[in-house]
């Protein structure tokens, strides 16, 4: 009889342990999901301040690279006004040239003395001519030159405009992602402290008498020392416990949301092996289930979001030197942790 009651508290054992794995695995991945979003989020907000810093001096060297475009747009102005000045005088000059030519034939006839002096006029009119020609053609060579200057400054401008829109595009992409993991880390806090009020509000009248409730890791720790739950070494829950875990099952009946996960933690006192309980590991796992069991028997929560584990002396809040903290050491938690499906989508979109 002994033996089969052995079984079938093993069996109980396992299948609950078994019917939690999903939960458990997917909130994992969940976590692991948002340590990522969290990590990115520190790599993104220094990224996003030198995209900043970089878009406001390329758009100081885009005002600059502007000035002197417009500086020399006005030089290649000037020097068409004086390019077609000249062009207009070397017209004049020409056209008097001519005149005079037309005049010189037909004064020909006369005397020695005025062809002498019409014969000079012409040639300082030709020399003027060929230096005012001369001068044009230096003026041509300053404009196409000032010109090809200006078609270099406008690829230039050309080149930093398309660089900063390039550049804005991304910084605004990446504004948008810091916005997005914000948004995705707030509402997870949000859930985590509502969550923690609710629970907080249900067991007031058992904080201070062996049971503490904080936020830690993105979850709601509701630890109970053992004097609130157990006789020494025992699995049974007395009565105070059962009353906590009960009014606990409450809340987390009307919040399908919250995942849970029992874990059963001892001092470092061995225990002396008798029966089925052979050490620490199968008293801190069977008191997990225990209180499984209550809130499973009590409520109608669904069991796959329940897990049950026992970390035996392993994971100690303070070092087992003393009685008082040895006393610290024995207590269960529940450890109380938002279904962050949503949130999941949203990372998975991302």
């Amino acid at each position: 009889m002994i033996a089969f009651k052995k079984h079938s508290l093993l069996l109980l054992i396992s299948g609950l342990t078994i019917s939690s794995c999903v939960p458990t695995t997917k909130f994992k991945e969940v976590e692991n999901r948002m340590k990522k979003s969290e990590e990115e989020l520190a790599k993104l907000k220094p990224q996003a301040q030198d995209l900043e810093v970089k878009n406001q001096e390329l758009n100081i060297e885009l005002d600059a690279l502007k000035k002197k475009w417009s500086k020399a747009d006005n030089e290649v102005g000037s020097l068409q006004e004086q390019y077609k000045a000249k062009i207009e005088d070397c017209e004049r000059i020409r056209k008097n040239y001519e005149t005079l030519l037309e005049s010189n034939k037909n004064l020909k006839e006369g005397s020695a003395e005025e062809n002498k002096k019409l014969t000079e006029y012409l040639q300082g009119a030709l020399e003027d001519l060929q230096k005012k020609e001369n001068y044009l053609k230096e003026l041509e060579i300053q404009l196409n030159k000032k010109q090809e200057e200006l078609i270099d400054k406008q690829d230039q401008l050309t080149a930093k405009q398309t660089e900063l829109d390039k550049l804005s595009a991304e910084l605004k992409k990446r504004e948008q992602r810091i916005k997005e993991l914000e948004d995705i880390l707030r509402k997870k806090d949000e859930a985590v402290n509502a969550l923690k009020d609710k629970v907080a509000k249900a067991l007031t009248g058992f904080e201070g008498k062996g049971l503490t409730i904080e936020k830690r890791n993105g979850k709601v720790y509701v630890s109970m020392d053992e004097k609130l739950l157990f006789a020494s070494g025992s699995t049974n829950v007395n009565k105070n416990g059962e009353d906590a875990i009960k009014e606990l099952a409450k809340v987390l009946e009307q919040n399908a949301d919250v995942n849970l996960l029992i874990e059963g933690h001892t001092d470092n006192v061995k225990m002396a092996g008798t029966g089925f309980m052979k050490d620490n590991w199968d008293l801190s796992v069977l008191r997990a289930t225990s209180i499984t069991r209550i809130i499973v028997n009590n409520s109608k929560i669904d069991p796959k979001r329940i897990t049950a584990a026992g970390r035996s002396e392993f994971s100690p809040v303070v070092a087992n030197d003393s009685p008082e903290n040895k006393a610290k050491n024995r207590r269960t938690e529940i450890i109380l942790t938002p279904k962050l499906d949503e949130l999941l989508q949203i990372l998975e979109g991302n």
